[in-house]
C-alpha cells in the first residue's frame, strides 16, 4: 500500500497489486494490527513525518508506519538484492541474470542495503510493541525481510515471532549459487522466529533441507515440522494462502464492476481465454502466448471464435531483468496480432496497467483461465476466478504453482515448459462438455470457500496462541489472539 496526493494536498491511499498486498489488505477487517512497510514514493515519506497514521482501503481500516531508509540503500535492498537475486534463485529464474560482477554485486547490495534496512524494519517492530499495552505478535512477511527476525530477537527476546513466505522455497542446491555465508545468516535469522510459515508442504520441507545443509547444529524432528539450533525450537508450517469470499462477492456487486463487465463483453468472441498476472519472468507470460498460438495453428476453426484477454499488470520496473521480460511479451502479442488478424477480429486483447476490479470482471467472462506460472508461492488468481466466473469455466493451472495441490481434482493440470501440453489442454477447456465443466467448477469453489482467507488467519493465529501458552505456562486452548500490537510487515509498501 502506498501513498500519492491529490491536487489538494490530500493523501490518497493506493493499493498494491501482488499477493502480499492483497492478502493482508483483506485481513483488515479481522484484526487490529500495524502495517509496517518501505516508504516508496515521495508520499509515503511525507506520511513517514507524522509517524503512524490511519490508512482506509475499501471502506477497512489499519494503522499504517513507514520505515525510511537512504534512497541509495533502498535501491541495493529492493532493486538489486531483493529483486532479481532472491526473486530469480526462489522461482528457478537464476540463470535469466544478465550481469556483470554478479558476486560483487550480490556483495554490495547485502551489506549495503539488505542488511540496514532490515535492521531499520526491526527497529521499527521494536519500537511499537513497546507502544503496546499487551503482548506483541510479530507476523513479518516475504523473502524481502529475512534478516528481521533475527535482529528483532536481539533487541527483544521475549517477542512471539512468525515469518511467513508467500513465494517457493527451493532445495539446497538453489541456495549454493549465493555466498555460504549470506546463506547461514538468512537461515540462523529465520530459526529467531519461533513460527516459519510456507505456502506448501514442499517448501517447508525444502526449507528445513537447507537449514541442515548449511548450519551446524540443526535436529530436524522426525514429524519434519519443527528444527532445534541451540536450545531454540522452530515450528515449520504450511498455510496456504486464500482469499475472502465475501470480499470478492462485494466487489463483484459494484458499480466499477458492472462497468467494466459491460466494455469487455465487447471485447468477447464466441469463447474466451482470459490470464491476469504482474509482467514477471516466473508467471511464464511468453510460454502461454506460443501455446495460445499453437492453437491457433492447430485449430484453424477457432480463428474469429476464440479469443485470448490478457490482464497484465507492470511489476518491478526498476529492474532491467523485468523491463526487459515486459517488452519482450508486448512484442510477441502484437506478433500474434499481426499473424492472425481477420477483419475486424483479432486473437488478443492485452490490458496494461490492469485494475483489480477490471481484472475480476474479466475473470467473470473467461471459459478458460491460464495460470501457467513457471513457479509460484500461490497464485491467488487461481482462487479468484472459480469464484467470479458465471460460466463455469475451466482452470488450466500450472503443476508449479502451490495451488495446484488444492486445486488438482477441479482443474486441468499442466507442466509449465509443455508448451504443446498447454495448447492441448486450452484445446480440452474449450470442447469440455457442460457437464464435466460444471462438476470441475463445483469442485474448485468449494474447495477454496472451506479453505478461505479466514481459515489461513486461523490457522496461525491458533500456533501463535499456543507459543504464548507455553512461554506463560497457561492451560490451552487460550483464546484465539486479537493483541495490539499485531504487526504484519511488507517490504512492499
Amino acid at each position: 500500500m502506498e501513498y500519492n496526493f491529490d491536487k489538494s494536498g490530500a493523501p490518497r491511499a493506493c493499493g498494491g497489486n501482488g499477493g502480499v498486498t492483497t492478502a493482508l489488505t483483506s485481513l483488515m477487517p479481522l484484526g487490529d494490527f500495524v502495517w509496517i512497510a518501505s516508504a516508496m514514493t515521495e508520499g509515503d515519506r511525507r506520511m513517514a513525518r507524522a509517524g503512524r497514521s490511519r490508512v482506509e482501503v475499501d471502506d477497512q481500516q489499519c494503522d499504517q508506519r513507514f520505515v525510511v531508509v537512504p534512497r541509495r540503500a533502498y535501491h541495493q535492498y529492493y532493486g538489486v538484492f531483493s529483486n532479481p537475486i532472491l526473486w530469480f534463485l526462489q522461482h528457478g529464474l537464476w540463470d535469466s541474470l544478465r550481469t556483470r560482477d554478479l558476486d560483487g554485486r550480490i556483495r554490495r547490495s547485502w551489506e549495503e542495503g539488505y542488511l540496514p534496512v532490515n535492521r531499520a524494519f526491526a527497529q521499527c517492530v521494536v519500537e511499537e510493541m513497546r507502544n503496546g499495552t499487551t503482548p506483541s505478535y510479530v507476523m513479518i512477511q516475504d523473502y524481502h525481510l529475512y534478516m528481521c527476525p533475527g535482529y528483532v530477537r536481539e533487541l527483544a527476546p521475549d517477542a512471539i515471532l512468525q515469518h511467513f513466505l508467500h513465494i517457493p522455497w527451493p532445495g539446497p542446491e538453489a541456495w549454493e549459487k549465493l555466498p555460504r555465508d549470506i546463506v547461514r545468516a538468512i537461515c540462523s535469522s529465520l530459526l529467531s522466529a519461533d513460527v516459519v510459515g510456507f505456502q506448501t508442504d514442499v517448501s517447508a520441507a525444502n526449507f528445513i533441507d537447507t537449514c541442515c545443509h548449511f548450519l551446524p547444529g540443526v535436529v530436524a524432528s522426525r514429524s519434519g515440522d519443527t528444527v532445534g539450533r541451540g536450545g531454540r525450537l522452530t515450528r515449520v508450517r504450511a498455510y496456504p494462502v486464500s482469499v475472502d469470499p465475501q470480499r470478492l462477492r462485494c466487489q463483484t456487486l459494484s458499480l466499477d464492476f458492472a462497468r467494466y463487465r459491460k466494455q469487455l463483453s465487447q471485447q468477447v468472441a464466441r469463447q474466451t481465454i482470459v490470464r491476469v498476472d504482474r509482467l514477471d519472468p516466473s508467471k511464464n507470460i511468453l510460454g502461454g502466448l506460443d501455446a495460445f498460438e499453437l492453437l491457433l495453428g492447430r485449430h484453424p476453426e477457432v480463428i474469429g471464435q476464440v479469443k485470448l484477454l490478457a490482464f497484465l499488470v507492470p511489476s518491478r520496473g526498476c529492474v532491467s531483468e523485468f523491463r526487459t521480460h515486459a517488452h519482450r511479451v508486448w512484442k510477441r502479442i502484437s506478433d500474434i496480432n499481426a499473424c492472425f488478424r481477420r477483419d475486424d477480429w483479432e486473437p488478443i486483447a492485452a490490458f496494461a496497467e490492469a485494475t483489480c476490479t477490471q481484472a475480476l470482471a474479466g475473470m467473470g467472462l473467461y471459459d478458460a483461465l491460464l495460470v501457467n506460472s513457471l513457479a509460484n508461492g500461490m497464485n491467488l488468481v487461481s482462487k479468484e476466478g472459480p469464484l467470479v466466473n458465471r460460466r463455469d469455466g475451466v482452470v488450466v493451472l500450472s503443476t508449479e504453482v502451490g495451488s495446484q495441490r488444492e486445486l488438482a481434482e477441479g482443474a486441468l493440470s499442466v507442466a509449465p515448459s509443455d508448451v504443446e501440453g498447454t495448447a492441448d489442454a486450452l484445446w480440452c477447456a474449450l470442447t469440455m462438455s457442460e457437464e464435466e465443466k460444471r462438476y470441475r467448477a463445483h469442485q474448485l469453489r468449494r474447495v477454496i470457500v472451506e479453505n478461505d482467507l479466514r481459515k489461513w488467519l486461523e490457522r496461525q493465529s491458533e500456533d501463535l496462541a499456543q507459543i504464548a501458552a507455553e512461554r506463560l505456562s497457561l492451560p490451552l486452548p487460550l483464546p484465539l489472539p486479537s493483541p495490539q500490537p499485531a504487526l504484519a510487515l511488507t517490504a512492499a509498501g
